[in-house]
Order: C-alpha cells, then sequence, then structure tokens
C-alpha cells in the first residue's frame, strides 16, 4: 500500500476540508479522468482497491496514472479508552481530496471501457465522483 518512505513529523492536526481543489483539476496525462466533487480523506486501502478495480476490468490494457498519494497519518484511540492522556498512535495513511481534484487518470482505452473502470473504482472511494475527458466532460 501506498505511504511515504519518511516524514519530518509523526502526527498532524485533522486541518479544514473547505474550498475546492488548489491543484490537479484537469486531465493532463491520460484521455480520461476521475474528478472529486466532494471533500473528503480517501485512505492508502481505498486508492488501492479502486486502482486495482480498474486495471482488472481494462484487462491491464492502457496506462493508468495515479494522482493523488496518502501522505497525511490518521492517529487513532483504542476503544473504550478515558479521555486523555494524549493523542493517539498512527494508524493509518489518507490523501485529502477537494472538490475538482482529479484522481484517476487513463488512456489508451475505448471511453465505454474508460466509463465502466472508472464505474467501478468509485464504489470503492469515499468522495463522490465524475467522469471527465481532456477538453470537456464526458
Amino acid at each position: 500500500m501506498l505511504a511515504p518512505d519518511r516524514v519530518k513529523w509523526r502526527k498532524q492536526q485533522k486541518g479544514k476540508m473547505r474550498g475546492v481543489s488548489k491543484g490537479g483539476t484537469t486531465v493532463n496525462f491520460g484521455e480520461y479522468g476521475l474528478q472529486a466533487l466532494s471533500c473528503g480523506f480517501v485512505t492508502a486501502r481505498q486508492i488501492e482497491a479502486a486502482r486495482t478495480a480498474i486495471s482488472r476490468h481494462v484487462k491491464r490494457g492502457g496506462k493508468l496514472y495515479v494522482r493523488i498519494f496518502p501522505d497525511k497519518p490518521i492517529s487513532k484511540k483504542p476503544a473504550e479508552t478515558r479521555m486523555g492522556k494524549g493523542k493517539g498512535t498512527p494508524e493509518e495513511w489518507v490523501a485529502v481530496v477537494r472538490p475538482g481534484r482529479v484522481l484517476y487518470e487513463l488512456e489508451g482505452v475505448s471511453i465505454d471501457l474508460a466509463k465502466q473502470a472508472f464505474h467501478l473504482a468509485k464504489h470503492k472511494l469515499a468522495v463522490q465522483t465524475r467522469v471527465i475527458g481532456r477538453e470537456q466532460t464526458l
């Protein structure tokens, strides 16, 4: 699964998920893309599950680009633990996704196959998505 090799600080604060994506909002590498329509944390497991679903559906044809990376640690405390005693241990890595961000891109496949593959992938993700093309919305 995806995770950073090294980080400067082990734990991060939650932060805010307001507004739209600052960059990565257009299809740059492939012909078709899967674009987020809502805010959310997408975990490394979800990214990998969606990637697997896409690559299996296109039968490893074409080229798939993953445009997000989980670089934010999420800490959790054990169940039924009393308040206090500090922040929990880092449990998983997530990517902060805001509306407009392109998550995956495909090239070298037909539009119908790309739509079907992205339809399978959107069920694995924690954000609402849509399929877009290089120049316009499909």
